[in-house]
């Protein structure tokens, strides 16, 4: 075992600035709505995007940006954030993202030019961090028994919300005037804001030393020319000059990052940490998972809406095509308290097996039953499943790893890197959709093996993330080493977790 770095020290203690009633089953309910909402922020443009340049005058490509610039700001934000809110107050910066996400929202609603809707959605991704501030609240306040319950819960919003927005904007787009989603979605992002200040507490627990400004700044200039170049490679050319200048800058500048990182007293993200077989093979696991998710999330939709005549689809609607993913939102809520009784009897790495197993088996089912709605509402919700289940194991894997002052930008980087495999994902299904294709009555059309193909990457990416975790070492089973506390005769005290996992 490790002990934290010298540079760190152990976490300090701080009266919360503006005190909430102490109340954890509201707490983690508020906190569980926050990250649905956000996860929901990230969604509901996807059914509008065919329609975007009819509606504001914008090039297809412009309209892309709607989608692309909110991962990469939330990319940038959520291990920043996650340091800041270790470091200055967690609910504090929880509630200032949820209070930049009502100001994207407001933008997009107000406006109908192309400029001002990137901005908005820019300022909607920066929201992500929202849920890993939340499992760090929720480590900092809850006892030990509660907390591998709360994280799971927490974790799993964000499947669960990607599966409750698409089906709800879509009835949105259909029914109403489009800028209403925007107007909704903000007044729910204030209503958060309200509900956190109320009943949610700032955590009293605070890391040491000054905010890594120029660490920041290195970690956001390689994230974006990383992602910029992933997400807009196909369409600027995989070996254009752009695409592979971008690929060089991200991996020099992410050289000399690493290396500033590892000579400053207080660095943004802790690489010693962040480099023990506990940690680094979660964080590669997660990475695998939001791969093998994001193809569940982006094919289906799709592959129900394309016309009977290409022999495969289903000419479903905008609508269906999107309830065609609500059974694996409700699944996740209901396999959350499932996965954390596993974790908490057999360990997060159990759970984590398990739902790679999962994942993968779900996308045998949709290999083989691609012609039938009910058969493809099964497979996708195998795979919600699966991810309910690892995605409720990670941040305990993350938790078990880090000492409890680093619990914001150690989840925050894990989210991190589910965002990354989500970003390699959208990349990798474009290039297969675009370049398998026939003309089926005039209509140009992905083929159905172009679909199995990707159904067997986002399964073979579910099987690396099992292979992944068979290596990771062995966890001691103590329960407070996952909640940061341990019990007491009296009140409940925040400890750092020393060692890995």
């Amino acid at each position: 075992m490790h002990p934290p770095p010298p540079a760190y020290g152990a976490p300090t203690t701080a009266p919360a600035p503006a005190a909430a009633p102490h109340h954890p089953r509201l707490a983690v309910g508020v906190l569980a709505f926050c990250g649905v909402v956000v996860a929901i922020m990230q969604t509901i443009v996807v059914p509008l995007l065919p329609h975007i340049p009819e509606l504001t005058g914008a090039t297809p490509s412009a309209a892309s940006w709607l989608v692309t610039v909110t991962l990469l700001t939330g990319a940038v934000f959520t291990p920043v954030l996650g340091r800041v809110g270790d470091m200055y107050g967690k609910r504090r910066v929880l509630v200032a993202s949820l209070g930049v996400l009502v100001a994207g929202s407001v933008l997009c609603a107000v406006s109908s030019q192309i400029g001002v809707l990137i901005a908005g959605r820019a300022l909607q991704g920066a929201a992500i961090a929202v849920v890993p501030l939340g499992i760090s609240i929720l480590r900092d306040e809850l006892p030990p028994e509660r907390v591998l319950s709360a994280v799971a819960l927490m974790s799993s919003t964000m499947g669960i919300g990607a599966a409750v927005g698409l089906p709800v904007a879509a009835v949105v787009i259909q029914n109403f005037e489009w800028h209403t989603m925007f107007w909704v979605s903000g007044a729910i992002g204030l209503l958060d804001v309200v509900l956190v200040l109320r009943f949610v507490p700032e955590s009293p627990v605070r890391s040491r030393g000054r905010f890594d400004v120029l660490g920041a700044l290195g970690l956001t200039a390689a994230l974006v020319c990383l992602l910029l170049a992933v997400t807009q490679g196909g369409g600027w050319g995989w070996t254009s000059v752009t695409t592979l200048g971008l690929l060089a800058a991200s991996v020099v500048i992410a050289l000399v990052w690493g290396a500033y990182e590892l000579r400053v007293r207080t660095p943004m993200v802790d690489l010693r940490v962040s480099a023990r077989p506990a940690v680094l093979l979660t964080n590669i696991a997660a990475l695998l998972i939001g791969f093998a998710f994001y193809a569940n999330s982006l094919v289906t939709g799709q592959m129900v809406q394309e016309p009977k005549a290409t022999g495969y689809g289903l000419g479903a609607s905008l609508v269906v095509s999107g309830l065609c993913l609500l059974p694996g939102g409700v699944t996740m809520v209901l396999l959350s308290p499932v996965s954390a009784r596993i974790s908490g009897k057999h360990g997060p790495r159990t759970s984590l097996l398990l739902a790679s197993v999962i994942i993968a088996v779900g996308y045998v089912v949709r290999y083989f039953t691609s012609h039938s709605l009910w058969m493809i509402i099964a497979g996708a919700t195998v795979v919600s499943a699966g991810t309910a289940i690892a995605y409720s194991a990670l941040p305990a894997l993350v938790m078990r790893g880090v000492p409890v002052s680093e619990t914001g930008a150690a989840n925050g980087l894990n989210t991190l890197m589910r965002s990354i495999g989500q970003a390699f994902c959208s990349a990798t299904v474009a290039a297969v959709l675009a370049n398998m294709t026939f003309l089926a009555a005039g209509h140009e059309a992905p083929t159905l093996g172009a679909y199995q193909l990707v159904f067997l990457i986002a399964g073979g990416a579910a099987l690396l993330a099992l292979a992944v975790t068979l290596c990771l070492p062995g966890a001691r089973k103590d329960a407070g080493t996952v909640g940061g506390k341990r019990r007491s005769s009296g009140r409940t005290r925040s400890m750092p977790i020393q060692g890995g996992a």
